[in-house]
């Protein structure tokens, strides 16, 4: 891997004046091949471009004369205190970026007061993350081949003080990275996913012509709704269900007594074509009422953007390639900036909008559009 074009910044420039500048900069700090792959969606981007439309379609209604000096971002998520409702979604190999990987991330949350979410595919030990995090930290599980692999996860973010686990399921195989693939990215070999070492792996099935290498092959292994069962037997933390789009899905999760669900086409990275995230949350928060944990994940670039998907019925939201990007361009100093610019902009958005607190967030703050409406 070629090294990075310059060094990491010490001091935040005039010109980084909101979340999308550092997407711009991060190319002239990472290679290239490293800035296709956590760029890129899946295939033709279709969905990750979706993520940013759809809320550019979404219109505010502007309230005056509103008396919005008791206000507040403060909120409580599964009885934790959160300052702010952005938190750091989990996000894979962050050394590619940056020599302390994610352990500068979560000093950022830390200084922020960002909830963190650690990702099983981290660069990073899931202990050393913790060890930086003196407040809201949750883990993100892959389900692995074997059980006891998944177990020892499991107990490894207990014994480290994790509150909450987060599981991804929407992502059993990969999708079709083609960007990545035409800039020729590979995984550098000190870039790995260190929580992973030692853990019992199955090996690929031997299949016949006859045999399906997608079916047969890497769906060999995939988890399904008995995991969550069994997982949900294995600990008292509670489990939070990541990359749900259908409501059918999300009253599944709700009924098994699981603790709540992040709305997510994985950042449109894999399969192409999947609604924005924004556009499927109304419908998720209806089949779930009012009071069932919704996170939304994916498009989330400014403050205004926070407060349209706490409007349509997120609890909150998580921030996944932008906190890469910042750590990329100036390091924790720079992930500190990002976090600070969407509060900052959603605490803007609240006042001028007449919402002192987020339970004053609803649907009557949007503008009423065929972007949103219908969609409950």
């Amino acid at each position: 891997m070629k090294p990075a074009k310059r060094p990491k910044l010490t001091r935040i420039p005039p010109e980084l004046a909101c979340v999308s500048d550092y997407e711009h900069l991060a190319k002239d700090f990472v290679p290239h091949s490293v800035y296709e792959y956590i760029a890129g969606g899946g295939a033709d981007d279709i969905s990750l471009h979706s993520n940013r439309r759809a809320f550019d379609r979404i219109e505010l209604f502007s309230r005056v004369l509103s008396d919005c000096t008791g206000g507040t971002t403060a909120l409580s998520l599964l009885d934790e205190p959160f300052r702010h409702p952005v938190l750091l979604a989990p996000v894979a190999y962050q050394k590619l970026v940056h020599p302390d990987g994610e352990r500068a991330t979560a000093q950022a949350a830390d200084a922020l007061q960002a909830g963190f979410i650690a990702s099983t595919m981290a660069s990073v030990s899931l202990e050393a993350i913790a060890a930086e995090l003196s407040g809201n930290k949750w883990f993100q599980l892959y389900v692995q081949d074997s059980r006891e692999g998944t177990l020892s996860l499991l107990r490894r973010a207990e014994a480290a003080g994790y509150t909450a686990l987060v599981v991804t399921v929407d992502a059993p195989i990969n999708g079709l990275r083609n960007r990545a693939q035409r800039a020729g990215f590979a995984l550098p070999q000190q870039v790995q996913a260190v929580n992973l070492g030692g853990l019992p792996q199955s090996s690929p099935p031997s299949l016949g012509a006859e045999h399906s290498i997608v079916f047969q092959g890497l769906m060999a292994s995939a988890p399904t709704w008995a995991d969550l069962v069994w997982l949900r037997r294995q600990t008292a933390l509670p489990i939070i269900v990541k990359g749900i789009l259908h409501p059918a899905d999300a009253v599944r999760v709700a009924d098994m007594g699981l603790a709540g669900v992040v709305v997510s086409n994985h950042g449109g990275r894999t399969l192409d074509g999947l609604p924005a995230s924004i556009s499927a949350l109304p419908a998720v928060r209806a089949a779930l009422g009012p009071d069932f944990l919704v996170l939304l994940d994916g498009g989330i670039r400014r403050g205004t953007d926070v407060f349209k998907a706490l409007a349509l019925g997120a609890n909150a939201v998580l921030v996944g390639r932008p906190q890469v990007y910042a750590l990329a361009v100036a390091g924790a100093l720079g992930v500190a900036h990002m976090l600070r610019l969407l509060r900052e902009e959603l605490e803007v958005t609240m006042a001028l909008t007449g919402c002192p607190t987020l339970a004053h967030i609803t649907m009557d703050a949007l503008y009423p559009s065929e972007a949103w409406t219908g969609l409950d």
